[in-house]
């Protein structure tokens, strides 16, 4: 099992709770990023993907990177379209959970603010991440990671 990160966009706070349970579980973790990220270093627990500077570089990586079993963090829909359609566990930062029910709604959803912003048409502001994204990001990321390794355990359910 591993953790893997699109790290370009990963919030400070979020990157440091994901390296925190790395190293209280033992989990190998993977940030992929265009560019080097503060505070990620190599070693036999975690490392730092440098992907090429071309859009898309990074996502293509963690798709690669990614297996069954694994936990993906980002908050890039088209990328979580992509890891959900090959049975890949992914959260956002907000520790929202992305499954095939909801997978679809949300690329739409994203298509449309897109096509907002390209008119001048979308928000003014991006939403901020404090305190309260936090706790809900530390929660459903710990909740996830459990299952997931109680399923490589074979102690869950769904396991033979």
């Amino acid at each position: 099992m591993k953790i893997l990160v699109d790290a370009d966009s990963c919030p400070k706070a979020a990157r440091d709770a994901i390296l925190r349970a790395i190293r209280r579980t033992g989990i190998q973790g993977i940030f992929a990023a265009n560019r080097p990220i503060p505070g990620i270093s190599n070693d036999e627990l975690c490392r730092m993907e440098l992907c090429e500077t071309h859009h898309g570089a990074a996502d293509d990586r963690i798709v690669e990177l990614a297996e069954p079993g694994d936990l993906v963090i980002t908050r890039d829909i088209p990328l979580a379209h992509r890891l959900v359609e090959a049975n890949i566990s992914v959260l956002d930062d907000r520790g929202r959970l992305y499954t095939r029910e909801n997978i679809r709604e949300r690329l739409s959803l994203r298509d449309f603010m897109v096509g907002l912003a390209e008119q001048g048409l979308g928000p003014e502001r991006i939403a901020g991440y404090g305190k309260k994204e936090l706790k809900a990001f530390a929660d459903g990321f710990d909740r996830e990671l459990q299952r997931l390794i109680r399923l490589a355990r074979g102690t869950g359910p769904g396991s033979a």
